[in-house]
């Protein structure tokens, strides 16, 4: 189960997978081009391109271990079916290689493809006013119909309307968690967090088995302004997350977007003093799209060709998440269960109907491919 990778990703993957090994010490072993120089084994050889006594020592530790080790876990992320991504891979988010500190790895689960389509960020308090519920669900769905691609945080309230209501369109969702992947958090969104995974995208650096801590929130919120175009803040309080993810995006040089509220509401604090500072005041999708006057023509060059494929083949997003994963290898129900969170009763009748529409073929042992 070896990835087809070459030893420099190797390295980088092996590297931020250990506990104690930072951004900047990863960044040390790849100017040094370490997977070429040093033997690894041996703690000298990290501690003479600046690595800490502990981190050697980590370090020499796992080099001594195989890349594809069964604890390691980049494997047991893939065996949740997820992608493990680099930035010497392709299908790593342009957006995001540009920012000052592009993540090491990234854990992709769900349609990966979202990661080239234009995307918003949308944030804000986790304790919205009903008007600020109503203003994230009216854009995020409007932004989604247009083809962009809805990124947020997956927290209670505006992320999780936000989402929610991009599900419903072309562009769909990515939820950037602090988490690892395979855990969700908060856990009263799982049930939003698996409907991400069959039709949207679940997104982090946190490699599989990490405990959540606090300091994962601030690194996640620059993953959510670093895959979008820009970021657009609902309701938050001074003070709020929200307003450090528009802060991020400002120092990557992306556009920030604010909905203005009522000056007597503390939830307007964040987003009001955001237009006083310069953002954009934002009251419709038609104020977004008109700061990007090339993105019409690029989300009509990737919804049209879908769009044909998707009515002349009749299937939904469940239908088709599963003829790409039988594409890739045959699998039983079970296995396709654990991958994408899909109930037993409804992905039987799925697959039921993917057989009729001869899409699929059940196999001796209830094993099933794609035809």
């Amino acid at each position: 189960m070896t990835l087809n990778v070459d030893k420099c990703k190797q390295m980088v993957i092996m590297l931020h997978e250990c506990s104690g090994i930072g951004w900047h010490t990863v960044q040390k072993a790849v100017a040094h081009k370490a997977w070429e120089s040093l033997e690894g084994t041996n703690e000298a050889d990290w501690l003479a391109i600046g690595f800490g006594r502990a981190q050697a020592e980590t370090a020499a530790k796992r080099w001594s271990e195989p890349f594809d080790w069964s604890q390691a876990p980049y494997i047991r992320a893939q065996e949740l079916g997820a992608a493990v991504l680099t930035p010497y891979d392709e299908e790593y988010p342009d957006d995001l290689r540009r920012i000052p500190q592009p993540p090491w790895v990234l854990y992709a689960l769900g349609r990966l493809e979202l990661l080239k389509r234009p995307s918003i960020a949308m944030v804000g308090t986790r304790n919205p006013s009903a008007y600020g519920r109503h203003t994230a669900l009216s854009l995020s769905e409007q932004l989604s119909q247009q083809g962009l691609t809805v990124v947020s945080g997956l927290a209670r309230g505006i992320d999780s309307k936000a989402h929610e209501a991009a599900l419903r369109g072309e562009g769909s969702t990515i939820a950037v968690l602090a988490s690892p992947v395979d855990h969700c958090y908060p856990a009263e969104n799982r049930s939003l967090y698996q409907q991400i995974i069959r039709e949207g995208l679940i997104l982090s650096e946190s490699p599989v088995g990490s405990p959540l801590h606090p300091g994962m929130f601030p690194l996640r919120n620059r993953i959510i302004a670093g895959v979008s175009l820009g970021t657009i803040v609902v309701e938050a309080a001074k003070g709020s997350g929200s307003l450090i993810t528009a802060d991020q995006a400002l120092e990557m040089g992306r556009d920030v977007f604010a909905i203005p509220g009522p000056v007597s509401s503390p939830k307007s604090e964040g987003p009001n003093s955001l237009i006083r500072e310069g953002a954009k005041l934002v009251s419709s999708v038609s104020h977004i799209l008109e700061e990007y006057s090339w993105l019409h023509e690029k989300l009509a060059a990737l919804t049209e060709p879908k769009l044909s494929i998707a009515r002349a083949a009749n299937l939904s997003a469940e239908e088709q998440r599963i003829i790409d994963l039988l594409r890739d290898r045959p699998l039983t129900i079970n296995e396709l269960h654990q991958l994408t969170m899909i109930p037993f009763g409804h992905l039987s009748a799925l697959l039921i109907n993917l057989c009729i529409k001869r899409k699929i073929e059940q196999q001796p042992g209830a094993v099933y491919i794609a035809l």
